[in-house]
């Protein structure tokens, strides 16, 4: 939304600048300096801007107030607001830097520019870059930014991986432009003399093709980003994993009664598959000799060595792993205690095989030797452990049993609820895990939580929407001055309005063709690499975001028009 509103903030300096180009030119013919012009109109943009993020940040600081008891019902979390003074000061930061950042190249080219190309830009505007200093300012700043960004988190390389990503962006967003603009210019020149009109509209000096671009391509793409990452979990917990998961999962089956239990579970369920297997608690205390506090795990593996672990051993490969390395040990192994260590686990820490990893269990350290490295399916959500032991390691040490218990055809409510009563009176100290019901409830709840994501993602578009409208003002004298002299021509409004229709239309598809493309490669990568689930283009949301940007790309277009539409040439004609 910084970086949309950033948009905005150059739209209009470059305004700003447009319209106090006679005073400008006057100061600069008086010997004001080009040091000086940048100073004064600096200055004034600081003071808006500081003003703006005082706003901001009062409002900002009100909103948890006023939504806390909304939250309370979607988030299952204790909301209680109060005022961050630090987090104000960050937010106020975060103003004053987006608007520096994007207000200095437009101030720094007003310096170079002579007296009499300032009052000749009214006609034909030329293009020049700052002053070196200003590049190298404008460059300080959006570092200072991204600085606060990625020091004021706790997760640096996601907030850097961000802000690179952003930066990315917006460069393809303003390529796409750029791109619209040449091949605009070089189409053939059509018979229709609106259709004509139109297209020179999205390539002609002070065009809003780049503005809406930018802005509404940046929006859309985070939209369709958090669109298509709810989608994908949403059909994942509701339709992938549901298919592949046991119907329960039953934890502290006790030792001493395992046989007892399978022969209840296959009298209630004779057709249903029941997965057992024994399950202790560990803590890993070291890895090939050094401390576990010492380790420096990756991120996706730093799970493994908080608190303790549930742990197993077992004769044979579990169901849902494989050997990617080394090899199992036999059914009848009697020897050292061996292990087999989840690969992706093994990498993170890197371990390899031969290499020793201690564990204590109940009190005492066990240290066994890496035999293999195993590839674990973790989502048919079976029973699997990131460390599987060779039987004879826990030798005589007490522990409890836990088991999946899969029903034919998935079950049905009935059933599961007959098969949890019999339980709670044959073993009431069993506890009976319902996975359809768990599964469900993290579908609302990460469907709540993403429903948050997409207000805030709207918050994008609606800066958007504010970007589009200040550029269509800004652009309004040059829009006056076009529909005058065509009028004059001959032109009805009629024509006029659909030949700005088609404009808006074209350059608001561009927008969202590219913006959808940019969420849903973003939300593929996520999806895929980040959560390791298969990624499924989700069509209908997505074509809702783009039609939604699309109509306020027109309605803001079209409404912005109608004040340049009913100005009389003459009254334009006599001020020129």
């Amino acid at each position: 939304t910084l970086l949309v509103g950033g948009v905005g903030v150059a739209n209009a300096v470059a305004a700003h600048l447009s319209r106090k180009r006679d005073a400008i030119g006057a100061m600069k013919a008086l010997g004001a300096s080009g040091g000086n012009i940048f100073t004064i109109y600096c200055a004034e943009i600081v003071l808006v801007a500081a003003f703006a993020a005082v706003i901001g940040a009062v409002l900002g600081a009100a909103l948890p107030f006023a939504v806390a008891s909304w939250l309370k019902t979607i988030v299952p979390l204790p909301v209680a607001p109060s005022l961050h003074p630090a987090v104000l000061m960050l937010s106020f930061g975060y103003g004053l830097l987006t608007a520096l950042a994007f207000a200095l190249w437009p101030l720094g080219r007003a310096h170079d520019i002579s007296v009499s190309a300032l009052f000749r830009d009214q006609i034909s505007a030329e293009r020049s870059w700052p002053r070196p200093r200003y590049v190298i300012a404008t460059a300080a700043v959006v570092a200072a930014f991204a600085a606060l960004a990625i020091l004021t988190t706790s997760q640096h390389r996601i907030a850097a991986i961000f802000i690179a990503s952003a930066a990315v962006v917006l460069l393809v967003l303003r390529a796409a432009a750029l791109l619209a603009m040449a091949l605009a210019r070089r189409l053939p020149r059509l018979r229709s003399t609106t259709l004509r009109l139109a297209i020179a509209n999205i390539h002609r000096p002070g065009a809003l093709t780049p503005t809406v671009m930018v802005s509404f391509g940046l929006g859309l793409a985070l939209l369709t980003t958090v669109i298509e990452i709810d989608g994908n979990l949403h059909r994942e917990f509701t339709a992938g994993l549901p298919a592949k998961a046991p119907s329960f999962f039953f934890l502290d089956i006790p030792a001493a009664d395992a046989a007892r239990f399978d022969t209840f579970i296959h009298t209630q369920a004779p057709a249903a598959k029941l997965e057992r297997v024994p399950m202790l608690r560990g803590r890993i205390v070291s890895a090939n000799g050094v401390k576990a506090d010492d380790l420096k795990p990756g991120a996706g593996s730093r799970w493994v060595l908080r608190g303790d672990r549930g742990i197993t051993y077992a004769t044979t490969v579990p169901a849902g792993s494989r050997i990617v390395s080394g090899e199992w040990w036999s059914a009848d192994y009697s020897g050292e205690p061996l292990v087999s260590l989840e690969s992706k686990t093994a990498h993170d820490l890197d371990l390899k095989i031969g290499e020793m990893i201690t564990v204590n269990v109940l009190g005492r350290n066990i240290t066994a030797r890496i035999a293999n490295l195993r590839a674990v399916d973790w989502e048919n959500l079976g029973i699997n452990f990131v460390l599987v032991f060779s039987p004879g390691a826990f030798a005589g040490a007490p522990h409890s049993d836990i088991a999946t218990l899969t029903l034919a055809d998935g079950g049905t409510p009935a059933e599961e609820a007959a098969i949890v009563k019999a339980l709670a009176a044959a073993f009431p100290t069993v506890t009976a895990i319902g996975v359809k019901d768990a599964l469900s409830t993290l579908d609302t709840l990460i469907g709540n939580l993403v429903l948050a994501l997409r207000a805030a993602s709207a918050v994008t578009l609606l800066a958007a929407a504010l970007v589009l409208g200040g550029g269509l003002a800004a652009s309004q004298r040059f829009r006056i001055y076009d529909a005058v002299v065509l009028k004059t021509y001959g032109a009805t409004r009629g024509r006029l309005l659909t030949a700005y229709a088609i404009e808006y239309f074209l350059v608001g598809l561009a927008a969202v063709v590219v913006g959808v493309g940019i969420g849903t490669l973003a939300a593929g990568l996520i999806v895929t690499r980040l959560m390791d689930f298969s990624f499924a283009f989700v069509a209908a949301p997505a074509a809702a975001a783009a039609a939604i940007a699309l109509i306020v790309t027109l309605v803001l277009g079209l409404a912005g028009t109608f004040a340049a539409l009913g100005r009389k040439p003459a009254e334009v004609l006599r001020n020129l």
